[in-house]
């Protein structure tokens, strides 16, 4: 019987074969190059000139009333498609797969595009309630409200992309002397209507990012109405709390919505110059835009931090809070001031 001891095999890089180096080499290449990828992709795109653009986006043509504002909503559509590693929000492979922080930064900014294309159909491009509406922004409404994570059958960004080439036509028909049948209605009513979505938007997003150290709540669902009623009965007092895992969520959200409004608002002001002086309102936007522009300041650490209100570590969801509310009510000021006789 033979009882001499059997050696095991010791496991070394010229054992493997030149097909198994190969294929770890091509691996170790493809990580790395994802992971490359993932810190390039994951950057925010820069601001942008909204009269440059208004200039680039008319080709020539004259600005008129509204150019602004439709060349702004097409370049901030654009951005989401052809910044760095394209639209992600749809992507089924790695590093888009794996990049949740620009996919809401994404999220954030295509809310702001559909509540300000559903502006321009309702209001900016109708006379009154009973006027026909615009068969391009008829198109550009529902396509840019398509679902955002589609990746086929059609894929997000096509639709998205129709949307911006009939947003492009309606801005070359206002744009065109000799075209009568499209048109942009810069009114003080108009504006308003749309700050009111606006309103709304940022208050659930200052609601959001204050609750990511959790806090209690009285219940003023009903409050000043004796007779409103609600569905099903709720807690006088709740605890409101941002899950752990969705604040660097709700952050990026903030930011990609804070960044397009800024971009609308500065096309707004062009836009809307004669009503906003007529109605003192000019200084009320400039001090919005302000507050956006500090929401965009560069965000140095790597995490997004969930420290306590006072505690010793930052919480960067409480400082973004902080310019959203202000903003939104600077918001509220505003739209005062546009419904003042």
């Amino acid at each position: 019987m033979n009882t001499s001891k059997l050696t095991p095999k010791t496991f070394s890089w010229n054992s493997m074969g030149l097909i198994g180096r190969t294929i770890v080499v091509l691996l170790l290449m493809y990580f790395f190059v994802v992971l490359a990828l993932g810190f390039y992709w994951s950057a925010e795109p820069a601001p942008f000139s909204v009269r440059e653009n208004q200039t680039e986006k008319l080709v020539g043509a004259e600005p008129v009333v509204g150019t602004a504002s439709a060349a702004a909503l097409i370049r901030v559509a654009e951005t989401l498609l052809d910044k760095p590693g394209g639209y992600l929000s749809n992507d089924i492979a790695p590093p888009g797969l794996y990049l949740d922080n620009i996919q809401n930064w994404e999220f954030g900014v295509l809310v702001q595009v559909r509540d300000f294309s559903l502006a321009f159909r309702q209001n900016f491009s109708r006379s009154q309630s009973q006027s026909v509406e615009d068969p391009d922004l008829v198109l550009v409404e529902p396509k840019f409200s398509s679902p955002n994570d589609r990746w086929m059958l059609p894929a997000s960004e096509s639709e998205y992309r129709r949307a911006i080439n009939s947003m492009t036509s309606y801005m070359s028909r206002i744009a065109d002397p000799q075209v009568q049948d499209a048109q942009f209605y810069a009114r003080s009513d108009n504006l308003s209507r749309w700050l009111v979505n606006v309103e709304s938007r940022l208050g659930s997003l200052s609601q959001k990012l204050s609750a990511s150290v959790g806090q209690a709540q009285e219940n003023t669902d009903s409050a000043g109405d004796r007779g409103a009623q609600q569905s099903t009965d709720v807690p006088e007092q709740r605890i409101v709390k941002t899950p752990y895992t969705q604040i660097d969520d709700v952050f990026y959200e903030a930011r990609g919505a804070t960044w397009a409004l800024m971009h609308f608002l500065r096309a707004v002001e062009i836009d809307f110059d004669s009503v906003l002086r007529d109605k003192n309102a000019l200084v009320s936007v400039r001090q919005i835009i302000r507050e956006l522009e500090a929401s965009q300041r560069t965000v140095f650490s790597p995490f997004i931090l969930n420290g306590g209100g006072f505690g010793l570590f930052a919480n960067h969801s409480l400082v973004m809070a902080n310019y959203v509310s202000r903003a939104n009510a600077a918001i509220i000021d505003l739209r005062e001031l546009l419904n003042q006789g």
